[in-house]
């Protein structure tokens, strides 16, 4: 199976942007994809996996002062220019008094970066209102900064240094919130006839299929219906989903992975049945979607999903932006 977009990080290194956001890899495959497994990083677009800190890259973040108070977006001044490290590394400058932050959360995080060059700003999402949505987790972030959120909480600020090229880009990021794990909103009686969907304590739901033959149109069906504005094509969205034959087989869940995905939605980077299915719905809401084969494989067998497949997928919105 091909694998498609997901969330994952995005410290880009190209000269002009910088910025901290956990974007979609771009995805070179057909439409047709399922929304199920990580892509594959880009190497270059972040540092080697097995890259450690040496004791002058912590000294030289150790280095770096940041002023001004939590809440605000801050002034960064490096110690000298051009700022180098030779790997990753992050510092903590405050801790947080609110929720505590858990792998697989879900956070809005501001942050602000600096060029390593010459310490002027690059990007600010204080400056444009618009906080990133973040999961905490080694897929979606560099590990020392998920290692330095996982167990912090909302309030959280800290210093980022990373090579990005020829030059070393430096970060200061603060959490400023952290969004709901699953849908949240008012429950919908869905019609007759579709799988019986239950939810365990933590939100993961379970199945129940229906006998008889397996609709030939897509069907979308709000099971909760959340209070978020509506999802647009073009957009990124992260989810929390399970997938299941029409027979009631599982064949994939993010749950199961333990942290949510992201992706494009509407762009052809997903089956057919997500993107006629997703766009439009709101953001907080859960969603039973019914995908006949014309929307999904069609006649091509894809690992444990046979050919001619009708899937049942049960998908959580958590953003979109």
């Amino acid at each position: 199976m091909r694998r498609p977009p997901t969330a994952r990080t995005a410290l880009r290194a190209a000269a002009a942007v910088l910025a901290l956001s956990l974007t979609l890899a771009a995805c070179s495959g057909e439409a047709g994809d399922d929304p199920t497994t990580p892509a594959p990083t880009d190497a270059a677009a972040t540092p080697a996996p097995d890259a450690t800190a040496t004791a002058e890259d912590v000294a030289a973040l150790e280095a770096v002062v940041v002023d001004g108070a939590v809440g605000a977006e801050p002034t960064v001044t490096l110690p000298s220019t051009p700022f180098t490290v030779s790997a990753p590394v992050a510092r903590l400058l405050d801790d947080g008094t609110g929720e505590e932050i858990a792998a697989g959360d879900m956070i809005d995080l501001d942050s602000v970066w600096v060029k390593g060059t010459d310490g002027t700003v690059d990007s600010s999402t204080w400056k444009n209102g618009k906080p990133e949505q973040v999961v905490v987790s080694d897929d979606a972030l560099v590990a020392v900064i998920s290692d330095l959120l996982v167990g912090n909480k909302v309030g959280t600020r800290f210093a980022f240094a990373v090579p990005a090229g020829d030059t070393t880009a430096v970060a200061v990021g603060e959490v400023v919130g952290k969004r709901p794990s699953r849908a949240v909103g008012t429950p919908v009686e869905p019609a007759a006839g579709l799988p019986a969907i239950t939810l365990d304590d933590t939100g993961k739901p379970s199945i129940e299929p229906v006998d008889g033959d397996a609709p030939t149109e897509l069907v979308v069906q709000p099971l909760i219906e959340g209070d978020g504005p509506a999802v647009e094509s073009g957009q990124t969205i992260t989810v929390q989903y399970s997938g299941w034959l029409w027979d009631g087989s599982p064949f994939d869940s993010s749950w199961d992975r333990g942290a949510p995905a992201s992706f494009g939605i509407g762009v052809q980077q997903v089956i057919t049945g997500w993107d006629e299915g997703l766009v439009g719905q709101k953001v907080g809401s859960q969603v039973l979607l019914v995908v006949p084969p014309d929307k999904a494989y069609g006649d091509v067998e894809r690992d444990t999903i046979p050919a001619g497949s009708t899937l049942v997928f049960v998908v959580d919105i958590l953003a979109a932006g």
